[in-house]
């Protein structure tokens, strides 16, 4: 539990992990020309899966979520996955890749004596070990993180209230969130965890700025920072909180 220091949780899957890398794994089981539209619709109806399940009152695990996400897009592209491909990629989906940029943002904040690091996801407490412990990438980070959140505990999803408060509760910041942080490169964890009272960093890789619309509908919510990597929002958080 963090005291008087600054809390940074990082969003795990489309922010540390890259989602898309599922591509070279996917290649082997449907070919290289289908790989690529496949990981898109795989985690396009992953996150509209929670999104449903928020909106019905309803539960279930984000590892169902993420097996049901893969059988509707290879349904909805006319091909077809026997159970042992399918076991195969889900077992894959725990050893994703890292942006490049995310290696360098870790030793910064393994650096900084002032800093406490924690990984916030959707994904299960298992899901979320598991990558932790076997991405290649990661793993050599996996004593950093002084905890990894699920909303499992509280099953439900993000971007709920809960869910956030869930967060608060867990590093110890339940009175007030200023020096608590979100980093997420997913616009709606940016405005959720707004809605909720956190600072967001945003990581916009694709370089076009804020589009996202609903933090205006709701009142004027955006996010802190705009980083164009997760390096960068560290480094802009930690000069934050030397003001």
């Amino acid at each position: 539990m963090a005291s008087g220091k600054t809390v940074i949780a990082f969003d795990l899957y489309g922010t540390l992990l890259s989602t898309d890398s599922i591509a070279k794994e996917l290649a082997t089981h449907l070919g290289h020309d289908k790989a690529q539209e496949v990981a898109s619709l795989w985690r396009r109806y992953q996150l509209e899966y929670t999104w449903r399940l928020n909106s019905m009152g309803i539960y279930r695990s984000f590892s169902e979520c993420t097996r049901g996400a893969l059988q509707h897009a290879v349904t909805e592209l006319g091909l077809t996955l026997s159970s042992t491909d399918e076991s195969d990629l889900m077992r894959a989906y725990n050893s994703l890749h890292t942006f490049p940029e995310v290696a360098g943002a870790l030793e910064r904040a393994a650096e900084n004596d002032m800093v406490d690091v924690y990984i916030f996801s959707n994904g299960t407490d298992d899901m979320i070990r598991a990558s932790v412990t076997t991405s290649p990438d990661l793993k050599p980070h996996a004593g950093l993180f002084k905890d990894m959140i699920s909303v499992e505990e509280v099953q439900v999803f993000k971007p709920t209230r809960n869910s956030y408060t869930h967060l608060q509760k867990r590093v110890g910041k339940e009175e007030g969130a200023d020096d608590l942080w979100l980093v997420s490169a997913n616009p709606f964890d940016v405005i959720g965890a707004k809605a909720a009272g956190l600072r967001v960093a945003w990581i916009d890789r694709a370089g076009k700025g804020w589009a996202d619309r609903l933090g205006d509908v709701i009142g004027g919510l955006k996010p802190d920072i705009i980083a164009n990597g997760v390096d960068k929002a560290v480094l802009e958080i930690m000069d934050a909180s030397r003001k």
